[in-house]
């Protein structure tokens, strides 16, 4: 359950970029996938709030000042993580895409550090230097990749394609960074509301204001950007799979996964999600696959297992915060 969860997780860059290639738009894509995972979301909260409380009693009514802090992390982690993903998967391959998202723990090792002046150790910092690296060296695969494209296609130096790279990446990066801070504002409202019922309002919340940004670019643009008019049928088909397949369903599946293997091992199972997403992307895309990005993943991958065991160790047995999946997730959350 925790590998097909992480699989069917890293699906979502393949299927938002077959829906590109059909004319779809990030804004599009972003509308159409929260507007048919809503009403499942919907059933998601709705039946967290009869099941019982991580302490074992009866499910309580969220408090106003729940309410507020659920609405606040569903901005943050759903809402701008969804939307500055699916615009930076507009410019750059999926595995980049994953390679960017897979540093959130040390984005979270970071602000920790900045914001409660946590001492971070030398393993730390060599686990942080590790993934970053790595993260570089996938992007120079993009890079290359875009220089090359742009020459088959006639372009003068490549210099609007690697802007392009360098657009997305900035783009995704912020999608890490907003679930970064969602993972550091949930820590308390996960123990007192559990995983499923914060995932599954924060999950409506970031729905609503998804499908209020479609509704106001779309008009404002008068459909040129939003627009789902002109799409095929098969872009609805895939973006039903994006809901359902690669949004709902692995929130289920990997906190299955959590309950079953416990967190550590769970989030060492999800680590096959870049590894899946190179193979997809090569397969259904026809993005090439070099030894520098297998290099750079494995650096990447790296770095996150020697974060996990040096945070462990330096907090007394208290893991670091595990990859999750920005804008679909719970993964976070339940651990």
């Amino acid at each position: 359950m925790a590998a097909l969860g992480a699989i069917a997780f890293s699906g979502k860059a393949i299927v938002a970029k077959l829906m590109y290639q059909l004319g779809a738009d990030a804004v599009s894509a972003v509308g159409l996938r929260m507007a048919m995972a809503f009403p499942l979301f919907l059933w998601m909260a709705w039946w967290s709030g009869r099941v019982a409380a991580p302490d074992g009693q009866p499910a309580r009514p969220m408090s106003r000042r729940q309410w507020w802090q659920v609405a606040g992390l569903g901005f943050t982690g759903y809402y701008l993580a969804s939307t500055f993903d699916f615009l930076g998967l507009q410019y750059i391959s999926a595995s980049l895409e994953r390679a960017i998202l897979y540093l959130n723990p040390t984005i979270v090792l970071l602000f920790s550090a900045l914001w409660y002046r946590r001492r971070i150790s030398p393993a730390q910092i060599l686990a942080v230097g590790l993934a970053y690296a790595g993260v570089a060296v996938v992007w120079m695969h993009d890079w290359d990749a875009a220089q090359l494209l742009s020459s088959q296609v006639g372009g003068a130096s490549g210099m609007e394609a690697v802007r392009a790279v360098t657009l997305g990446s900035l783009l995704v990066l912020g999608s890490a960074i907003s679930y970064a801070v969602y993972l550091m504002g949930s820590g308390q409202l996960v123990q007192t509301l559990g995983s499923l019922r914060l995932v599954g309002h924060a999950s409506c919340v970031a729905c609503v204001l998804c499908l209020l940004q479609w509704g106001a670019v779309s008009w404002w643009t008068e459909g040129r950007v939003g627009g789902v008019s002109a799409l095929p049928w098969q872009a609805y088909g895939l973006s039903a799979i994006n809901a359902v397949a690669c949004t709902v369903l692995p929130v289920w599946l990997v906190m299955r996964g959590v309950q079953l293997l416990g967190a550590s091992l769970a989030a060492q199972v999800g680590m096959i999600g870049p590894l899946s997403t190179i193979w997809m992307a090569a397969w259904w895309l026809d993005e090439p696959v070099t030894g520098r990005l297998i290099l750079g993943t494995a650096a990447i991958l790296g770095g996150i297992v020697i974060l996990t065991k040096a945070s462990k160790a330096a907090g007394g047995g208290k893991s670091a915060p595990k990859p999750v999946e920005p804008g679909a997730s719970g993964v976070g959350t339940a651990e």
